[in-house]
């Protein structure tokens, strides 16, 4: 009896394991190597822990790596949410029961019903995505409207179909499941929120850490120029230990099959990242993005995106 509780207790505490930690309990009996077997699938099964509308699998047919280990953020989280993600499921039987992180407000139902802004007395854009844009408002925390409101788009999380894909080279990669039509949103960039001083420091750890060639960071660096051109909004989102499917899009020096967007929120501090669809994409087809123009290193990381403009170095600036 005594051993039975004690299996069950370990069946709740071990979904909340790192891999390393996981594999060590793992081998210390038949049971709990069971255990962790089901437990490792689970995660190979869904990236997103069940926090968003979809699952995102992981696909590896080129190696023994099962998944890839993070913490997970539907949305980008300020420094003292971090805290709270720290230790969080996955694998365990009950995820969907686990409380969604910082940065989603509701479920999304599915149900189309809006405000059309005016009853909300929203004064933000609304229209949606235009294509060439760079730009684009909805509602937000400022607006009467709920999840659902038309106006919402990238505020309900990933709603097409995505895997996450191992490539030989490139490591992992995020590919289509389905048909993306042009125009459509696919997800927004979600982590961190650093200081400049933080992403500095951040970045000078990953650059020792990659140098041994088994380390990939998801440090990304976005800079909003104000129309005077003097001054410009910056914002540094750290998805490499805490954040979501975003972090495995890879670089493509040809500007890649997705448009980057800042999206602004009426009555939100900060703007949000978010991917869109810059033609129509093919099931089964790599989701890249160019990460900018600058390299200051001649001798960088190697690019892998084989365009026909490929430069060979994946872009790099001072952080």
């Amino acid at each position: 009896m005594e051993e039975h509780a004690l299996l069950e207790c370990l069946e709740l505490a071990m979904p909340w394991l790192n891999p390393a930690e996981l594999a060590t309990l793992s081998s210390t009996c038949k049971t709990l190597n069971h255990i962790s077997k089901s437990i490792t699938s689970a995660r190979a099964s869904d990236a997103s822990r069940s926090f968003e509308n979809l699952p995102v699998p992981f696909v590896n047919a080129c190696d023994a790596h099962p998944y890839a280990y993070f913490h997970y953020t539907p949305s980008q989280i300020l420094p003292f949410q971090s805290s709270l993600l720290r230790c969080q499921p996955w694998g365990s039987n009950n995820q969907n029961s686990t409380l969604p992180p910082p940065g989603r407000i509701l479920p999304y139902t599915g149900e189309e019903s809006g405000c059309g802004c005016e009853s909300c007395g929203c004064e933000c854009l609304c229209g949606g995505f235009v294509e060439g844009s760079e730009v684009m408002s909805e509602c937000g925390p400022g607006c009467g409207c709920g999840l659902n409101c038309e106006n919402r788009v990238t505020q309900r999380g990933v709603s097409v179909g995505l895997k996450i894909v191992r490539d030989e080279r490139k490591g992992w990669g995020l590919h289509a499941a389905q048909f993306i039509p042009k125009g459509q949103f696919v997800c927004e960039y979600a982590g961190e929120l650093l200081t400049t001083e933080q992403a500095r420091r951040q970045q000078q750890m990953y650059d020792e850490l990659s140098s041994g060639g088994r380390f990939s960071s998801a440090l990304l660096v976005v800079r909003e120029h104000l129309p005077s051109g003097k001054a410009c909004l910056r914002m540094n989102i750290d998805g490499t230990r805490i954040g979501n499917v975003a972090r495995f899009i890879n670089h493509s020096c040809d500007g890649g099959n997705l448009l980057t967007v800042l999206v602004r929120s009426s009555g939100a501090l900060l703007p949000r990242l978010c991917f869109f669809a810059s033609k129509n994409i093919q099931e089964d087809e790599e989701l890249t993005f160019s990460y900018g123009d600058i390299r200051i290193r001649e001798k960088g990381l190697p690019c892998f995106c084989g365009s026909s403009c490929c430069f060979g170095v994946l872009p790099s600036e001072n952080t």
